[in-house]
């Protein structure tokens, strides 16, 4: 008595474990023979690749479309590299003239009057507001200025920031923005604040969210505090 054969369902499953067994054989061989279609072109023409809308595409068709996209990708970093140079030149000039501002200036007063004046005016500050570890003379009672001791207790969040020179960028907590910014604190949406080594903070508010941020570059923003604090120390 002879035994049955195989059902059409599992001579098929059958077919298709040897047809996948086979395909990876097919794709080992070619792994390890990188440059086969070198040999026989017409290929890359005639096989057939997925695509991820359904349709299928020859394979010289999906490699012309992986270098569309890999064209695309690198144009647009390079006009996001292109677009970061050429604020990083603006900003480079305008940190130059602060430097030249500052050198121009014979007393402390004037010193720090001039960074207030080119962090307004260059650097598109809507408040700036100078706070010293002491009296400066010929400041004054200035809009912009305001002395707190270096031990004051609402200095305690910018104790990090003073002690390793690096700016805060972001918004402040409402009290801390108040002792900084005064009457206008409400309307500061975002601020960097720059730590003055020897001599205080220089804070500068922006009625833009996105104008100071956490993260951002600080680069220079420390710039402009070193330079300040050589010119202060300059003028003593």
């Amino acid at each position: 008595m002879t035994e049955p054969g195989p059902t059409a369902s599992e001579a098929a499953m059958a077919d298709e474990r040897s047809a996948r067994s086979e395909g990876h054989e097919v794709a080992q061989w070619l792994r390890r023979h990188p440059r086969f279609l070198e040999q026989f072109p017409d290929l890359a023409v005639t096989l057939v690749v997925p695509k991820d809308g359904g349709a299928s595409a020859s394979l010289a068709g999906y490699q012309l479309e992986v270098l569309r996209e890999k064209n695309r990708e690198l144009t647009r970093r390079l006009h996001e590299l292109s677009g970061n140079a050429q604020v990083n030149e603006r900003l480079a000039v305008r940190t130059h003239q602060l430097t030249l501002a500052l050198m121009r200036a014979r007393t402390r007063a004037e010193t720090l009057a001039a960074m207030v004046a080119v962090l307004r005016e260059d650097f598109a500050g809507d408040v700036v507001r100078v706070t010293t570890f002491a009296p400066v003379d010929g400041v004054g009672d200035a809009a912009w200025a305001q002395v707190i001791a270096a031990d004051d207790a609402r200095l305690e969040p910018f104790r990090d920031a003073i002690a390793s020179g690096e700016p805060f960028c972001g918004r402040l907590a409402p009290e801390r923005a108040a002792w900084l910014f005064g009457d206008a604190a409400a309307q500061m949406a975002s601020c960097a604040v720059l730590p003055v080594a020897g001599v205080g903070l220089v804070a500068v508010g922006s009625v833009d969210a996105n104008r100071f941020f956490p993260g951002m570059g600080t680069l220079f923003l420390r710039m402009m505090a070193e330079a300040l604090a050589a010119a202060m120390a300059r003028a003593d």
